[in-house]
């Protein structure tokens, strides 16, 4: 046997504070010296001198890729949420809305309505939707049990089990943008100084405010509670990540770039129609749009980002503007822009597949978590109407449902004049939203297959169905290649 085969070895670490891991680390890619010798190194030395010199002074940014961190937010909104879940390199899950009862739980009511006529007006949307989230489910339950009988080879409590999660998988149609979640999420660092950056710019103060607590959170040493259920005396005395909550700040970029697009936008699209949904006419909830000059797809998302237009007849404006305009789209998306500052997501151009999908929130929630593709997500709003589940119209309670929902958008448009935070917020999930989603050809046959599937919600089976009979029509052999399951063919009790 060979020198080599012999030494060879293969060593697993203990976790150690991200910090000192992703010093060590960095330390063992650049010296001959064993694993054991590089921690026993850094842990003679500072590692907040290393961080300070090579990430911050010298921009060795994929050190941070080296260091781990397990987070947990309780009690944020659902709005929040998704904020929280936008980092393209993110793993992470959130409390299901499609198998948790969330008819106990409260709301996020934000600081500067609380105690005000306005406070009240949103609690009276709020209690209203989720009075008819809780009367909807006893009888949707019924309805379901009655369609669909528990087969003899299935046990009572899984069969109850699915019954009640294909209930809410039609009642969360009912949740506010409000509704308080939890989160946990495992990051590199060098995502989560990204992500604290991110929160800190953001004009939602809530966002802003996760943001502080998430740096106070990197300054202290990370709850133990395993080391001390598993009997190990103290646990870590080290800050879970203090160099980077030091330097952690808000970006003036981030903080402007997106309402100086909106101002522009507006002022850009004047006349062309493009602010009234009427003009649109009949929008695809799939549309697959044709390959473009990579200028107009790059101005055309820019614009999209900031208005409820779709992306085909943004499109057909920009084609018809003269370079200088288009330049000037660019401009106002750079002129803020750092030495350090990456180009904003809506940037990232040149995928063969661009989708623009309209689709409801509940749903787009679960294709948010597709992280092999951008998404460039228009805000949230009411202005698209809301789908009505299919199940609710076979129990004959969609009337019930859309009278709820009428009175809700009437009721934030009101609430919008008196305060545009709240009339957000109060947003149920039933209520459409727009996103571009730009792939290659294997996310789309993943995104096609796997979310068209029995097991799937039917809102976001749908408009994987249709990703399908998309791509198959522009390109035949392609898109015939993509198993996907029509819509049409449903197994209620597959989970």
């Amino acid at each position: 046997m060979s020198q080599d085969q012999t030494s060879r070895r293969v060593v697993a670490i203990a976790p150690m504070p991200p910090e000192k891991s992703a010093y060590a680390l960095a330390r063992y890619s650049r010296s001959p010296d064993s694993i054991e010798s590089s921690i026993k190194w850094v842990h003679g030395h500072s590692s907040e001198k290393f961080w300070d010199q090579f990430y911050f002074d010298y921009g060795h940014a994929s050190i941070a890729d080296l260091g781990h961190v397990i987070i947990c937010f309780e009690d944020i909104s659902e709005l929040a949420a998704i904020r929280l879940e936008d980092e393209p390199l993110w793993d992470g899950q959130a409390k299901s809305s499609r198998y948790q009862n969330f008819a106990s739980s409260r709301w996020f009511v934000p600081d500067q309505i609380r105690g005000s006529e306005t406070e009240a007006v949103y609690e009276g949307i709020l209690r209203s939707l989720s009075e008819i989230y809780r009367l909807l489910h006893d009888p949707l339950t019924k309805f379901l049990s009655e369609r669909e009988p528990r087969p003899e080879s299935m046990k009572l409590a899984d069969y109850q089990r699915t019954i009640a999660a294909r209930a809410f998988d039609v009642t969360r149609y009912l949740l506010p943008l409000a509704a308080k979640t939890n989160v946990g999420q495992v990051v590199s660092i060098r995502t989560l100084e990204k992500q604290i950056t991110r929160l800190l710019s953001s004009r939602l103060p809530e966002l802003r405010a996760i943001g502080d607590d998430l740096k106070e959170a990197c300054q202290r040493p990370p709850v133990n509670l395993w080391g001390e259920l598993c009997g190990q005396a103290g646990g870590l005395a080290d800050p879970l990540a203090p160099t980077l909550a030091r330097h952690a700040k808000a970006n003036p970029y981030q903080e402007t770039v997106y309402s100086d697009l909106a101002r522009h936008a507006k002022e850009a699209l004047r006349g062309t129609g493009l602010d009234q949904p009427n003009y649109w006419g009949q929008a695809e909830s799939v549309d697959l749009v044709e390959p473009h000059q990579p200028l107009d797809e790059v101005v055309t998302t820019l614009l999209y980002r900031v208005t409820h237009a779709p992306y085909r007849k943004i499109l057909e404006v920009v084609k018809d503007w003269s370079e200088k305009q288009k330049q000037a789209t660019i401009q106002v998306a750079t002129q803020q822009r750092g030495h350090y500052d990456e180009l904003i997501k809506e940037f990232r151009s040149g995928y063969a597949f661009n989708f623009d999908i309209l689709m409801d929130i509940g749903a787009w929630r679960d294709m948010h978590r597709h992280r092999r593709c951008q998404q460039v997500q228009q805000n949230f709003t009411t202005i698209h109407g809301y789908d009505v589940p299919q199940p609710l119209v076979e129990a004959g309670l969609d009337r019930e449902y859309r009278q709820a929902m009428d009175a809700v958008r009437n009721d934030i448009e009101l609430l919008k004049l008196k305060d545009q935070e709240a009339s957000l917020y109060a947003i149920p999930f039933g209520f459409k939203v727009r996103c571009l989603f730009k792939m290659d050809y294997a996310e789309a046959e993943y995104i096609s297959k796997l979310r068209s599937g029995v097991k799937g919600h039917w809102s976001y089976r749908t408009v994987a169905w249709q990703m399908k009979q998309q791509l198959a029509k522009r390109f035949p052999f392609l898109g015939e290649r993509i198993e996907a399951t029509s819509p049409d063919v449903e197994d209620t009790l597959t989970r």
